[in-house]
């Protein structure tokens, strides 16, 4: 029966498109369009030639299992073919999958073996004599890389086979004397934690970022110098164990559990299931933990459990019967950049966000991505009008990981990070050095919240319960649009507000007023200057005396200042040129809070002091002092508080339950003083 012409042509469109994205995804490690979207295409093309049998091809993606392998290595043949697992995308196909294996094998009772499904790159290792001797990827299937020497390096595969558990059940492989030869099927993963690492790295040193886990772990593997390898901490996971072409246990289970026993990691999730009822709880189990862990998955892998009924069931020339891939909602999902905002958060930094045309994504309707900051636009060239491959950061966070260039039928502008705060009009300032851009004026009412939490707090201003729900209410009810509004507010409108009444409102106002009198140096760190800590507060206010000095100083006296570095005094020189931050300075002047540190600097340490000039490390927990207390003291002396332990360190005051830095002080010899110790050094506290 001849094809209907736009059948055809439908057909011929299909595989030159699967063609070429096999060829991204399997060899380049750089695919256009997320799995879904792929698999959409060779469904579409199956069912196709399922309807015409005559139009199939010899050479048809559907004849195969996947792409070719990339140059560059050696190539082995696999004894058994890698076969494909058939996907599902939803409950009911999952049920068909049932139905059809229980038509298959009338009458035979059996189970299913369910876990996870992990997004990384196949691979099979050969065992021979209990040592590992070749690690083979995927490749097509029928054949693979040689990547022995890479693999080498990933410290969660045995190089040797021994066993860890003294477990009898089903201890030795049938058909495998001694482990002669056996081989271990499973997936090479980049943990995510090491993946975040990795793309911060390539982003310092100028690379294109890795748009995901599982192109980075393909990416590592096919690296021709294995100290790469070692340095990105892959693991793998082992999903399957073969003694010459078959399982050799009577049940999948009993497989992973000698996997286990002998040092592989298998499926943290892991669950027999007698009917379909305890594969769908157990889908929606792992759905709810899928965040929780270290690794990507993208779905729940459903096989018979008894092996020899694996073998009845048989296998297609692409997938086995016996088994079938679910799959969670896509992650990834290809759309349209409809706009570009600029967004400026609670600290000031601004982060651009494309703003997209709606598409599906892991069960939910995405319309904004980020894109992180300039230099992130920059790199990925994405412009207004861009088709662009979007995925959700541990499904929660949506962000744009490619841009489509290829489908860019026209020349787009250039976005322009904006030369002003888009909600405030105030000045921008980017240091050198670093990816964001911040809204530098305090007073800007995208960080006002952060900014009055900041000033309030026990370190800066000590204003006593002006948290963050009653900040909120505050802000949103218009009652503080700008810093200096908080010594403005009146006890009746305060006693109005949800959870105030009365008292409340009274013992705040009390405090406010005597937030007033607290020295320079607390209202200098409560402005909220970028780098500039207590000890940095301390040491402008001790040296300039003034408010007014502060905000006069230009770079050069900054510089001038002991311990401030051009960092610091680029950031306080920008915040100062800001005029919202000067006429914020003003009003707080003119509110009543003491600008001068004349009345309140701490008294001069004395040359023999003996905290003057010395550093200190603190750690654990000391019963008469908190860490703020003990903190001021030494510096009140002369002294210095610092965060890490080296060898410029005078002492470590150790309190109760210390830390790590103990132990870093004693091996570099550093003096160590318990709590008694401490007071005798400050004179008897």
């Amino acid at each position: 029966m001849a094809v209907p012409p736009e059948i055809q042509a439908r057909m011929d469109e299909l595989r030159r498109e699967i063609r070429r994205h096999e060829y991204l995804y399997y060899v380049r490690d750089d695919p256009e369009i997320s799995d879904y979207e792929f698999d959409q295409l060779m469904r579409e093309l199956q069912q196709l030639e399922a309807h015409h049998p005559a139009a199939v091809t010899s050479d048809s993606p559907t004849r195969r299992v996947g792409g070719q392998p990339a140059d560059g290595f050696e190539t082995h043949a696999h004894h058994v073919p890698m076969l494909s697992l058939d996907n599902a995308y939803s409950l009911a196909e999952v049920r068909e999958f049932d139905a059809r294996l229980r038509r298959l094998l009338p009458a035979t009772d059996f189970t299913y073996a369910v876990e996870l499904k992990f997004d990384g790159l196949s691979m099979s290792l050969m065992y021979r004599d209990g040592l590992l001797e070749r690690a083979v990827t995927r490749g097509d299937g029928s054949r693979g890389e040689v990547v022995t020497a890479n693999i080498r390096t990933v410290r969660s595969i045995p190089l040797r086979l021994e066993a860890r558990s003294t477990n009898t059940a089903a201890e030795q492989p049938a058909g495998a004397a001694a482990t002669d030869s056996l081989v271990v099927r499973g997936e090479i993963l980049m943990p995510l934690d090491s993946f975040a690492a990795l793309n911060r790295q390539r982003k310092e040193t100028g690379e294109a970022p890795f748009a995901n886990p599982r192109n980075a772990a393909a990416g590592t593997v096919r690296t021709l110098d294995p100290r790469i390898v070692a340095s990105r901490k892959l693991t793998f996971y082992a999903y399957s164990l073969l003694t010459g072409d078959r399982m050799p246990f009577p049940t999948h289970a009993e497989g992973l559990r000698w996997l286990s026993q002998h040092g592989f990691k298998i499926s943290p999730f892991f669950r027999v299931c007698r009917d379909i009822a305890a594969i769908e709880a157990f889908i929606h189990e792992v759905a709810e933990r899928r965040d929780a862990l270290p690794v990507e998955i993208d779905g729940v892998v459903i096989k018979i459990n008894e092996t020899a009924l694996q073998r009845r069931a048989g296998a297609t020339s692409k997938s086995p019967r016996w088994a079938l891939a679910y799959k969670y909602p896509a992650r990834q999902a290809t759309t349209r950049v409809r706009d570009i905002v600029v967004q400026v958060g609670r600290t000031g930094a601004l982060t651009p966000v494309a703003e997209l045309e709606a598409v599906s994504l892991s069960g939910s309707t995405i319309q904004r991505a980020t894109l992180h900051n300039e230099d992130e636009v920059r790199r990925l060239d994405v412009r207004v009008g861009d088709w662009v491959l979007i995925e959700k950061g541990g499904d929660v966070i949506p962000k744009v990981v490619k841009v489509l260039h290829q489908r860019r039928d026209e020349e787009l502008p250039v976005f322009e990070m904006p030369d002003a705060c888009p909600v405030c009009g105030g000045r921008i300032y980017r240091p050198e050095g670093e990816a964001v851009s911040r809204c530098v004026s305090a007073d800007c009412p995208a960080r006002l919240k952060g900014s009055i939490r900041h000033f309030a707090q026990r370190r800066a201003m000590d204003i006593e319960g002006l948290g963050e729900a009653l900040v909120s209410q505050l802000v949103d009810q218009g009652m503080v649009r700008h810093l200096p509004d908080i010594y403005r507010l009146a006890e009746e409108e305060l006693a109005a507000l949800e959870r105030m009444g009365e008292k409340s409102a009274r013992n705040l106002l009390a405090e406010i007023e005597s937030s007033k009198s607290r020295p320079l140096h607390r209202l200098v760190f409560g402005l909220g200057i970028r780098y500039v800590g207590e000890r940095t507060a301390r040491l402008l206010a001790e040296h300039f005396a003034s408010m007014a000095a502060v905000m006069a100083a230009d770079r050069e006296e900054l510089l001038a200042v002991s311990e401030i570095g051009e960092v610091i005094a680029d950031s306080v020189t920008v915040f100062f040129q800001e005029p919202s931050n000067r006429e914020m300075i003003h009003q707080l002047a003119a509110a009543g809070l003491n600008m001068t540190a004349a009345a309140t600097a701490p008294a001069a340490a004395t040359t023999d002091d003996p905290f003057r000039d010395k550093t200190f490390v603190l750690t654990g927990t000391l019963r008469g002092l908190t860490r703020e207390e003990a903190k001021a003291l030494i510096e009140s002396r002369g002294g210095r508080v610092t965060s890490a332990v080296s060898g410029k360190t005078d002492y470590v005051v150790a309190g109760a339950d210390p830390g790590s830095k103990l132990d870093k002080a004693r091996q570099l010899g550093v003096a160590v003083l318990d709590e008694d110790a401490f007071r005798r050094l400050a004179g008897g506290i």
